[in-house]
């Protein structure tokens, strides 16, 4: 550890104190001779679609919420009990780390954690974020003018002394991307992971508001959020499970010369499937991203009804534009007859609210594969392309 690094970790110990806002207890696992209890119904958290998380009430008004990969079974597991703050912490089953809620100061390091903050109306708990790209939302804009935020760095190249300015509460991390959190685990600083983006239901990432609310201590407005986008969810996927006509869509651009793609078991394969529409990778096992190269691509989607793109393009984007890029991309059936399904990021607040809309998303869809079924509809993602 070089002598920065060291200087900024002792610093933060003499912050932390014995106020440290975490308190880890033995490296064993066990709730046995727990008393395990139920909240009140309006403030319970259960998961019905996401898979890598699970909440547990103790007395005492202490919740026990493990964390896990969703897509990896018997994964490592990641285990905190969340106290209210006027609540002595009693009989915590050991291996878990003490989280006092609600939180006051967190960093997010990801749009999509962000995002259940914006739709739980808790932009004023966020003290820190790792970029201000593809940002929209006014409120997060206006505490980083004004400084009650800060920008961190990114992943992998954070900056630790200013992260010791905000000491903050926790700070949601992915933990199995880049990382750099080893001085922050270090100093004491609650690490929390936000799984979200490995939901493979679109739901089921629309879920993790849940999550959030936990720690910001609005359990009953996130089960209250979340209920209406499933309702509506589920009623739009109903309204398309019966078309007698079932497009096939591809998705992706070239890229350095690659085509980078998502696989056929991915959230956004599940949107097109519940929007009444066949992905071109259907038979694929893959759940993230997938590399291929042009000539595969074409074998399998010169035919195809529809594409869908996202990308971030100063200006109006265009099928010109879209052909500029490559000439290659003419051939394709849905290019030639003008069903490129289109949003563009730099214009929508793509990263920031999408995933806690999933409805909107299904929508957008729909009205573009079956136009017939909501004929009304105002795009609120993505559109045919003009």
């Amino acid at each position: 550890m070089n002598y920065k690094i060291a200087s900024v970790c002792c610093l933060l110990w003499a912050l932390c104190g014995t106020g440290c806002k975490q308190k880890t207890t033995s490296s064993s696992h066990s709730t046995s001779g727990t008393e395990i209890t139920s909240a009140d119904a309006e403030t319970q958290v259960t998961t019905h679609y996401a898979k890598g998380f699970t909440v547990k009430y103790l007395s005492d008004n202490c919740r026990l919420v493990d964390v896990q990969d969703p897509q990896k079974h018997g994964g490592k597991t990641f285990h905190f009990a969340l106290i209210d703050k006027n609540t002595e912490a009693k009989n915590i089953p050991s291996g878990y780390t003490v989280i006092y809620v609600p939180v006051d100061r967190v960093i997010c390091m990801t749009s999509l954690q962000l995002s259940n903050f914006i739709k739980l109306g808790a932009v004023n708990k966020v003290s820190g974020i790792t970029s201000s790209r593809h940002l929209f939302n006014k409120e997060m804009k206006e505490r980083l003018k004004s400084g009650a935020a800060q920008k961190i760095g990114i992943e992998g190249n954070f900056d630790n002394e200013l992260i010791m300015g905000i000491n903050p509460d926790v700070i949601f991390i992915s933990p199995f991307k880049r990382g750099g959190y080893d001085a922050m685990r270090e100093v004491g600083i609650p690490l929390i992971p936000h799984l979200g983006y490995k939901e493979t239901s679109p739901l089921g990432q629309a879920e993790w508001v849940k999550f959030i609310g936990l720690f910001t201590g609005q359990e009953a407005q996130a089960n209250k959020l979340f209920s209406a986008t499933e309702k509506r969810y589920n009623e739009l996927k109903q309204l398309a499970s019966n078309v007698k006509k079932r497009p096939v869509v591809f998705s992706g651009e070239l890229r350095g010369g690659n085509w980078y793609a998502v696989g056929g078991k991915s959230f956004l394969a599940q949107l097109f499937r519940d929007a009444g529409a066949d992905y071109f990778l259907r038979n694929d096992s893959t759940s993230g991203g997938v590399t291929l190269d042009f000539e595969t691509v074409y074998n399998q989607a010169e035919d195809v009804d529809y594409w869908r793109i996202v990308n971030s393009f100063k200006g109006n984007f265009s099928y010109e534009t879209l052909k500029g890029e490559d000439a290659r991309y003419a051939d394709f059936k849905a290019f030639k007859e003008r069903k490129v399904v289109y949003c563009n990021m730099s214009k929508t607040p793509f990263y920031e609210s999408m995933p806690v809309e999933p409805e909107v998303v299904l929508a957008d869809f729909i009205h573009v594969f079956h136009p017939d079924l909501l004929p009304n509809h105002k795009p609120g993602y993505y559109e045919l392309l003009k």
